[in-house]
């Protein structure tokens, strides 16, 4: 595939997206961000994004519910699972769910960005550009 990757990041600590905003840009992705999951969800209904990007622990709606609502309506959409409470049983429940990958924090932007172009891969882009190690 050609062009850029559209990635979708949620989480609901806003510097987390501030962080990962400039470091996926930096790679070739189009991102956007979002701190609340409801117009996160509103936006996945409107839009196919290649790559989701959800925090796991939300108030109202949760990572798992994310994941759910994004592949009903888009399956081919990889779905990367971040948490700061990571915990085998939440990992196991993710990937039975379908996510693509289950990353734990804190992390490094280098650690998702590495994920990402495994999912990218298997989506059949080409390749993101090398970004110097931040």
């Amino acid at each position: 595939m050609d062009g850029p990757l559209h990635v979708l990041v949620l989480d609901d600590e806003p510097i987390v997206g501030k962080r990962l905003q400039p470091a996926l840009a930096k790679v070739g992705c189009e991102v956007e961000v979002f701190d609340d999951p409801r117009p996160a969800l509103a936006r996945i209904a409107e839009k196919e994004f290649h790559i989701v990007v959800t925090d796991i622990r939300m108030d109202e709606v949760d990572g798992i519910e994310v994941l759910e609502r994004v592949l009903a309506l888009h399956p081919a959409t990889k779905v990367i699972m971040i948490t700061g409470y990571a915990t085998v049983e939440v990992a196991r429940e993710a990937l039975a769910k379908g996510a693509f990958d289950f990353i734990a924090k804190p992390f490094k932007p280098q650690e998702l960005r590495d994920v990402i172009a495994k999912a990218a891969a298997e989506l059949g882009f080409k390749g993101l550009r090398q970004a110097a190690v931040d």
